[in-house]
């Protein structure tokens, strides 16, 4: 059976993190999405897989590319064969330029190879928290 292409209980982690960041209750992201609040508490607990309109809303929120939302994407998936052999390749880091330092640094860390998800995501928050105490940014 080959595994999904979205990472359901990540994706909810990133959405409740912005919600709480920017100070907003689960109706009012849930309005601004077009769902109901009790689908969006199911996203952000890793519960209800969203249908692909609710994804193209929910990245819009975000400020992010659908894409980052995905594990991979159709061209990843046509260059693993060949790229297998090749230890220096790695998925395209697709980004809105109008996205934050950390979110960027983010998808970076994510997609290096030489990094274990859990690894990656620990860097990110450490990056988060010290961008937001050095820089005098919220975001």
């Amino acid at each position: 059976m080959e595994e999904p292409t979205l990472n359901i209980v990540e994706m909810g982690e990133y959405v409740k993190r912005k919600r709480e960041d920017e100070k907003l209750s689960l109706r009012d992201v849930a309005n601004r999405i077009n769902v109901s609040a009790s689908t969006l508490s199911r996203i952000e607990n890793g519960i209800g897989t969203p249908d692909s309109a609710t994804l193209a809303r929910l990245a819009a929120w975000l400020g992010i590319p659908l894409e980052r939302l995905m594990k991979g994407s159709l061209m990843s998936e046509h260059l693993k064969g060949e790229a297998s052999t090749d230890a220096s390749w790695a998925e395209p880091v697709i980004y809105f330029p109008t996205e934050s330092t950390p979110n960027i640094v983010e998808a970076h860390l994510r997609a290096d190879r030489k990094l274990s998800p859990d690894m990656a995501k620990a860097l990110a928050e450490l990056f988060r928290v010290a961008y937001k105490q050095f820089s005098g940014k919220e975001k």
